[in-house]
Order: C-alpha cells, then sequence, then structure tokens
C-alpha cells in the first residue's frame, strides 16, 4: 500500500504527494493531459515537438539542464499518445530548484525562433532516423492508419509525416502551449523523505500564481466497431518478414483491460507461454513471436507480432497462429495456467513500487487517468480475473473480422 496525500492549488493544480525514508533523493513528476491524441489531423506531432520544446529554455531560464545539474540533478521526458510527463529526480535538500524549474516552464516557453528551429531539426532528424530509415522503423506509421479509421490514434506520436514539423509557425506552437500546458491540465506528484506539511507551501510559492488557462475541448471520435478483416503488404529492406496483428480492444479504465492483460501474458510472457512453446520452441515456425497490448486510454490494440524462420511462409506463419487461437478457443485455460501469469504480474508491480522514480510516475499517471489510488488497487485486479474472464474477451478480441494484419515483407527475399 502506498500512502500519499493529494491537494489541490487555486489554479487548478493538483499535487500528490508520498513520503519514502529510504531514500535522499526526491522524485518530481509533471504529467499533462496532453498527447498525440489532442492534435489536429492536419497538424500532427505537436506533443512531442514541445516534449522538445520545453528544454528549450522558459520565460526566466534559458537554460533547462544547467541549474539541474549544479545541484546533483537529472532530467527526462516522454511524450504517447495520450499524455506528456516530465521527471526529475535531485537531493532532498535541493528541491527548490526542480520546482523553480518547472513551475517557469509552465508559466511560459521563451518562444524564440532560434529554440523552434534547433528542436524542429532534432524532431525531423529523429523522425528520419527512428522511422523512416531504421530497420522495421515505419511499422506503426504502416499500422495504426490500417487499424484505426477516424480515432487519433490513426497517427504515431511522431506525427503523421514530417512536413507536419517543417511548417509549424511559431503562432501554432504559442497556440498549442497555452491550449494545454496549464496547472489546470496537470498533475504533480513528489515522492521521498518528504511530506505534505512540507511541500504544499513550496508548491504554491512556485506554482500557486500560475494562472488557469482554458484548456483546447477534446473532441475526440470513438472509432466505429471494424466489421471485416484489413490487410496491408509493404516490401522493405528488412532481414526479414514479420507479421502484426492488430486487434481492437477496451480502453484502459474498462473492466475487462485487466483480464486482456493476462491473455497475452498467456499467449506470450515467458518460454513456456502457448505461442512460444508451441510455435518457436516446438514447431520452430518462427524466431519471435510475442502478445502484447497498448494500453491506451482510449480503445486500443492487442496486437500479435512475430518473425517467421527462414523459409517459413508468412501466410502459413499466420495460419499457426489462427491454429493456437482456435486451441484455446475450444480447450479454454486452465486456473493453474492463468495463476503463473498473474504471479509475474503481481512481482512486477510489486516491483515497480520499490522505485521513488516509478511511483511519482504511477501516482501521477494514475491521477491523470482516473485516480491516483489506483496503484493500491492494480495487483487486486489482476487477481480477481478468472479463467471464464479470459475466455470471454478472447472470443471478443481475437475475431478475424475484428483484425487488421499486417504483412511486412523482405524484398530480400
Amino acid at each position: 500500500m502506498i500512502k500519499f496525500e493529494k491537494f489541490e492549488l487555486d489554479n487548478g493544480l493538483k499535487v500528490i504527494v508520498h513520503q519514502d525514508k529510504t531514500t535522499p533523493i526526491v522524485a518530481v513528476n509533471i504529467v499533462y493531459n496532453v498527447g498525440a491524441r489532442n492534435e489536429f489531423p492536419n497538424k500532427t506531432g505537436f506533443a512531442h515537438l514541445f516534449e522538445h520544446l520545453m528544454f528549450g529554455g522558459s520565460i526566466n531560464i534559458p537554460n533547462y539542464d544547467a541549474p539541474l545539474q549544479i545541484v546533483g540533478g537529472e532530467n527526462n521526458a516522454f511524450t504517447n499518445n495520450d499524455i506528456t510527463n516530465y521527471y526529475l529526480t535531485l537531493p532532498k535538500e535541493n528541491i527548490e530548484t526542480g520546482f523553480w524549474l518547472e513551475s517557469d516552464r509552465m508559466l511560459s516557453l521563451a518562444f524564440s525562433e532560434k529554440s523552434l528551429e534547433v528542436q524542429r531539426s532534432v524532431v525531423i532528424e529523429e523522425f528520419k532516423q527512428r522511422y523512416l530509415n531504421q530497420p522495421y522503423g515505419d511499422v506503426y506509421l504502416l499500422l495504426r492508419p490500417l487499424a484505426y479509421k477516424v480515432h487519433p490514434y490513426q497517427w504515431a506520436t511522431i506525427g503523421k509525416e514530417i512536413s507536419h514539423i517543417e511548417n509549424a509557425t511559431m503562432q501554432d506552437v504559442k497556440d498549442f502551449f497555452y491550449s494545454h500546458y496549464a496547472p489546470n491540465n496537470a498533475v504533480l506528484s513528489v515522492v521521498g523523505n518528504i511530506t505534505a506539511k512540507e511541500i504544499k507551501p513550496l508548491v504554491e510559492k512556485y506554482f500557486g500564481n500560475i494562472e488557469q488557462r482554458k484548456i483546447a475541448e477534446s473532441n475526440i471520435p470513438k472509432e466505429p466497431k471494424q466489421t471485416k478483416p484489413r490487410t496491408l503488404t509493404v516490401k522493405r529492406d528488412v532481414p526479414n518478414d514479420t507479421i502484426y496483428k492488430a486487434y481492437h480492444m477496451c480502453n484502459r479504465l474498462d473492466k475487462d483491460y485487466h483480464a486482456s492483460d493476462l491473455l497475452s501474458d498467456v499467449l506470450s510472457n515467458g518460454d513456456s507461454s502457448r505461442l512460444t512453446r508451441k510455435l518457436i520452441k516446438e514447431q520452430k515456425l518462427f524466431i519471435e513471436l510475442s502478445a502484447y497490448i497498448m494500453g491506451s486510454r482510449d480503445e486500443g490494440l492487442f496486437i500479435i507480432s512475430g518473425k517467421p524462420n527462414d523459409g517459413v511462409d508468412i501466410k502459413d506463419a499466420e495460419k499457426a497462429i489462427e491454429k493456437e487461437i482456435k486451441i484455446l478457443f475450444d480447450k479454454g485455460i486452465e486456473e493453474q495456467e492463468l495463476q503463473k501469469v498473474k504471479n509475474k504480474v503481481e512481482a512486477s508491480l510489486i516491483f515497480a513500487q520499490m522505485n521513488i522514480l516509478n511511483k511519482a510516475m504511477n501516482l501521477g499517471i494514475s491521477e491523470m487517468l482516473n485516480d491516483a489510488n489506483d496503484i493500491n488497487t492494480e495487483t487486486d485486479k489482476y487477481l480477481k480475473v478468472k479463467p471464464d474472464d479470459v475466455m470471454r474477451v478472447a472470443k471478443e478480441i481475437l475475431n478475424p473480422n475484428n483484425c487488421s494484419t499486417l504483412y511486412y515483407l523482405s524484398e530480400k527475399k
């Protein structure tokens, strides 16, 4: 059980404080309720661009990293389709430096043409290196729009295409910042050997005077139910053929989320999991094969992906996956098999709670999505899942009409 205190400033900033007496280090995490799902279809990649811009200098602090390094701190950030998360760790006695830095860039960025051009170039280069010039890099640039037709999950966090970032104007950047980066659109979580009584006056001092902003309305369209299979075949300069089968599943807060997650573990978590044991070890049809979920805030994807062994036709490999799914449907799942993957999940969740930065992130993100106390109920939700629950969601999710398949073929074969 992670005990925490929660309060909210007059400007809407939610604050969560958890005391951990085992460490002299404090973790400070700010999660903003903005991701790629909040972008316009003709202006994508902005949330990710801002992850970079937020380190390019704020209104009173030209260099974010230097003051933090002087006091022994470290920082980083990440963006996904649902949120943008900034985090830092530093010695407890220097915590005010962290608050000073984070509050100033929440107040306003410097918005200099130089910073925009520098970060624009960095993002464009990242797009090219990671998504266009790397083997299998464009998989999700292809798979997402195949699976999603109206929801903004149809584009990756990096954006639909480079031109959207190339053509971003300073006004576009300012509009995006002031529509999403605000105290009333954020959660601040602090973890370390501190108390809420210590933290509250500091939060008031550094964040209390930042005014609320009008947050852009989030009119996100619901993805219609997929009623027939979709396929796409591409050829690329890669060493191996690969198949990606993407099935629509429930959202992160749905009652069936945990059963869906456990289903993916039953299929591919560990050497004794079904797909690994049967199709890699016994039949030697694949060299890699995995099942995983995207864990999305809105209705997400359950993905089975694999690289067939040399000499195995990709359609034969696909039939082997479908055969294992049919065996699952016909024979069901035993309590012992389910308990084994539950044990792994429980151990993983407990281990994650030993790290102060993980706790700060998980508390903040849980509060942003629903309630910080979800961090304390997550394990029980997994443990309460029954074999019948897993079988029910399996039959709902692993339906051929619910599947978008990407055949990613090697030009060398």
